[in-house]
């Protein structure tokens, strides 16, 4: 009988118990047409040093190969009057190249600047209360003591780094959710990210919430009216924030090479960022080109970019309508573009300690602090914001990227390197398509 016949044989029992190559064995016996080659594919992309791979076989669970992504750099960023070179790791097309041809740009523009405009994390301990209202809120200010107190064992070295708690603010939902209340937490947690920190202490907030209620007088006989429901970090951190921006007069944009004079380019590209202010559907596009830039930073240095995502979303949905998160003016014939990002990044702890292409991007960045690397990922979000709108307000977007993308299609297409090379010849202006590119080598 064929090994595939039978759903039967697709499912295990114990499948995280078996060694890494026994996982992979009967993947490849059970899901592939050819288990011999996928076997052999699939490692050949292990680590050919064993304890580099046992270290990135612990960032997950039941891993059978590495997943290999483009490590990139754009040069001649300008940030704050301080040269860098930004890694990056991105699959997509040409996002490193806008990237350094925004940086060029700039450079010679004053460069780009920074400013933090705070870094305070959110925690949230979420929890209903049937006891009474009023008599909460009158012991709140004890119970706020007592927690802060019980969780030192906790807060010890983040405090000698000068961080940890900050406040525990009582919030009442109440006339959302019958008896829901919530202790919002507010955090400096220094060059750390500071989720596992934040989490350590929320579910030490959660306990020693319960023992008080227990424990006080005036609640003790009711605290079986108290329900702690959850402790967990708020990825939504509009509080820890950076603004990058760049600037010059008008007359120094240039035409950029295209049949556009710096004003007429000025104002479509106003147009252009405030057309993502107006309408979520531009807006949504716009940030995720935005987030090309973020993100690619944010994998390279081993942060967690589905958090950065999530927040930066949040972010632009603020005030009730999702909206782009760069913004454009034109004051007195002076062009200024940037953006305020939410960015709860740290450079000591977790991946950053242990990945070792991660350890290389701090390196190459000049192992920063966490509050010079949010100005760094901030400003790789604007540059490729510039680049992009540059491109979609003047040639449009799909020559410049069609033209990186040319390369992936002929190899997708198996093409010889002599055939390569003639493609990149013939195509050099011309319009690239998938279609195209096949008709040029079937000829």
């Amino acid at each position: 009988m064929d090994h595939k016949t039978t759903n039967e044989q697709k499912i295990i029992s114990g499948f995280s118990k078996l060694s890494k190559v026994g996982k992979l064995k009967w993947l490849a016996e059970n899901f592939f047409k050819d288990p011999q080659s996928t076997i052999e594919e699939l490692r050949s992309y292990w680590h050919s040093d064993d304890d580099q791979q046992k270290i990135l076989d612990g960032f997950s669970e039941n891993t059978i190969s590495n997943f290999p992504m483009p490590f990139g750099v754009a040069p001649n960023f300008l940030i704050d009057g301080k040269p860098y070179a930004v890694p990056m790791v991105i699959e997509e097309s040409s996002v490193v190249a806008a990237a350094s041809m925004a940086a060029k740009y700039w450079m010679s523009r004053g460069g780009f600047k920074t400013t933090i405009l705070g870094t305070i994390k959110i925690g949230q301990v979420h929890f209903k209360w049937f006891g009474g209202k009023e008599l909460f809120i009158k012991i709140f200010p004890q119970i706020k003591a007592d927690l802060i107190q019980e969780a030192k064992s906790i807060t010890a070295n983040m405090d000698k780094r000068g961080g940890g708690i900050l406040d525990i603010e009582l919030l009442d939902f109440t006339e959302k959710e019958d008896g829901l209340y919530q202790l919002r937490c507010s955090f400096e947690t220094c060059d750390s990210m500071g989720a596992n920190f934040i989490n350590s202490v929320l579910e030490q907030f959660g306990k020693s919430l319960q023992t008080f209620i227990f424990n006080h007088p005036s609640t003790s006989a009711q605290s079986n009216q108290l329900m702690v429901i959850m402790c967990i970090l708020s990825n939504f951190t509009p509080d820890c924030l950076v603004r990058a921006e760049v600037s010059c007069p008008i007359s120094e944009l240039g035409t950029m090479g295209f049949d556009l004079d710096a004003e007429a380019f000025a104002y479509k590209f106003w147009t252009a960022i405030r057309i993502a202010e107006i309408d979520p559907y531009r807006a949504t596009t716009h940030n995720k080109g935005i987030f090309n830039g973020i993100d690619a930073v944010v994998l390279a240095t081993g942060n967690d970019f589905r958090a950065i995502e999530a927040c930066g979303h949040a972010y632009a949905a603020k005030d009730g309508q999702y909206k782009s998160l760069s913004h454009c003016s034109i004051e007195d014939d002076v062009f200024r573009f940037w953006i305020d990002m939410p960015l709860a990044v740290g450079t000591v702890g977790g991946l950053t300690n242990l990945h070792p292409i991660a350890k290389k991007s701090l390196e190459l960045l000049g192992n920063p602090t966490a509050e010079e690397l949010m100005k760094v990922i901030a400003v790789t979000g604007l540059a490729q914001n510039f680049a992009a709108i540059r491109s979609l307000i003047t040639t449009g977007i799909q020559s410049g990227h069609m033209k990186m993308h040319l390369v992936n299609i002929l190899h997708q297409l198996k093409a010889r390197d002599n055939e390569i090379e003639n493609a990149v010849e013939y195509f050099s202006d011309k319009v690239v398509s998938f279609s195209a590119v096949r008709d040029f080598l079937e000829a």
